[in-house]
């Protein structure tokens, strides 16, 4: 690749990096936000909440907008609004404007992701090339959020609005690089810019209201009715949509490229495989802090091996991909990610990190393994004009899957702990809701096991479906 190539590489990752990081460092910071600003269990569950709501929610409608309106501009525009609500965010004195700031925060991530990893997709011929640049993103990613962790233990430590300051800093330096460096790809003219309005109103209605849905489900003490009408609401909303795009000439989402297997199967993997991963990450810092009573910094400190994904993701990964392909190498990542859950479940109360250890280096492993070629299969053989789409579905599925493992390790978790307070009771919690990051993760490898014969045959069966 040239050196703008790079350039270009790099502004986009800089921009996941950007992403990353900055809801890793809000997680660990949490503590300190109650503590200063007083903040009930329900506003600050919610703070991470709305940002699940903003991202979720819109990402389809983001994905798509960047197809119709321009990658560069959707790209800019909303990286200027990451920007300003990030900096907002650290000047809260209320529960209700860090509620704000991480909805449009979330709201912005969700038109902007998309619109980076498309440029990519449009930016590199497929084969190797987009490839490699695809697994160098995917490594840039995973190592924001390990770090983020980190990172924003440290900044809390200081000061918690650090942790929404420095994205502010790296947003404005991410910016000025890509007004240089990105050029609005070829071809995007021959794209009609009809917004499908009535479906862009229903899918993100339909996104908003499951999202909702999904995150009531950690919290099942709050009743059950509000969550069932807000599935429901969600589920006859997506149907809405479905029949508006059946007759849409210009629909916002072309049902014909769900007919793609692989594209299907990539985004169900991918959902399974983030729902395990967040919620892993979720009980060993529930583990580690509130049964061991690490500080958040030792805790980030933990899981920082993990983050050698992204080491691996732009090296090791490449080599295997061309040896392999990329369904060989996924399916292995995932059963090392189903191992190195399963090695944790016997956890103690007088575990030593040596007993982690293997957990968490073997996961870093399996996710250098699974994303990014995760992220080639949901994008490959998509034609130019559908690459924000596909990016779009891909980052839905990720966001969804997280919230759902959240929920599910959550609910699990409380059933068991019941109302036992002792550290054996919370053990057994802990244990119990491992199960959870196991089934996922293997479900997820039978998934992508039901593609091994893959070929060249159902390659262009699927190719013909997309056209």
């Amino acid at each position: 690749m040239g050196g703008r190539a790079w350039g270009v590489l790099l502004v986009l990752c800089g921009a996941i990096f950007l992403e990353g990081i900055d809801v890793a460092m809000l997680n660990v910071a949490l503590p300190s936000i109650r503590a200063e600003l007083g903040l009930s269990t329900a506003t600050l569950s919610g703070v991470v909440s709305a940002y699940v709501l903003g991202y979720g929610g819109f990402m389809l409608l983001g994905g798509r907008a960047a197809d119709l309106y321009g990658r560069r501009r959707m790209f800019l525009l909303w990286l200027v609004v990451f920007l300003v609500f990030s900096g907002l965010g650290g000047f809260a004195t209320e529960g209700w404007m860090l509620l704000l700031a991480r909805f449009v925060t979330g709201v912005a991530a969700a038109f902007m992701t998309p619109a980076g990893l498309s440029i990519i997709t449009t930016s590199f011929e497929e084969g190797p090339k987009r490839n490699k640049a695809l697994l160098f993103y995917a490594g840039t990613a995973a190592g924001g959020f390990s770090l983020g962790l980190v990172i924003g233990g440290l900044l809390a430590r200081i000061d918690w609005r650090w942790v929404f300051f420095t994205p502010v800093i790296l947003s404005a330096l991410i910016l000025l690089a890509a007004l240089w460096l990105i050029k609005e790809p070829a071809g995007r003219d021959r794209v009609p810019r009809r917004l499908d309005l009535a479906g862009a109103v229903t899918v993100t209605t339909a996104m908003l209201l499951i999202a909702y849905a999904v995150v009531r489900l950690e919290h099942p003490g709050q009743g059950w009715g509000w969550t069932i009408a807000s599935f429901a609401g969600g589920v006859a909303a997506l149907a809405a949509f479905v029949a508006i795009e059946r007759r849409s000439p210009a629909p916002l989402v072309r049902l014909g490229i769900l007919k793609s297997g692989r594209l299907v199967r990539a985004n169900a993997a991918a959902l399974l495989f983030a729902g395990s991963f967040f919620g892993f990450q979720f009980l060993v810092t529930l583990y580690l802090q509130e049964l061991r009573g690490w500080s958040t910094l030792e805790t980030s400190l933990a899981l920082l091996v993990v983050g050698i994904d992204a080491v691996l993701a732009p090296t090791l990964t490449p080599r295997l991909v061309a040896k392999f392909g990329n369904t060989r190498v996924i399916f292995g990542g995932l059963v090392l990610a189903t191992l190195a859950y399963a090695l944790f479940t016997p956890l103690g109360l007088d575990w030593t990190y040596a007993a982690m250890f293997p957990s968490m280096i073997i996961l870093g492993l399996g996710f250098a393994l699974a994303y990014g070629p995760l992220t080639i299969v949901a994008t490959d053989g998509i034609a130019e004009v559908e690459q924000g789409l596909a990016g779009g579905l891909l980052y839905t599925a990720f966001q969804f899957g997280a919230a759902l493992g959240l929920s599910a390790v959550t609910a699990v978790n409380v059933a068991v702990l019941g109302a036992g307070g002792s550290p054996e009771a919370a053990l057994g919690g802990f244990r119990a809701a491992l199960a959870v990051p196991v089934t996922l993760a293997a479900v997820a490898a039978v998934i992508i096991a039901a593609g091994w014969r893959s070929g060249p045959a159902t390659r262009e069966r699927d190719r013909v479906a997309r056209a």
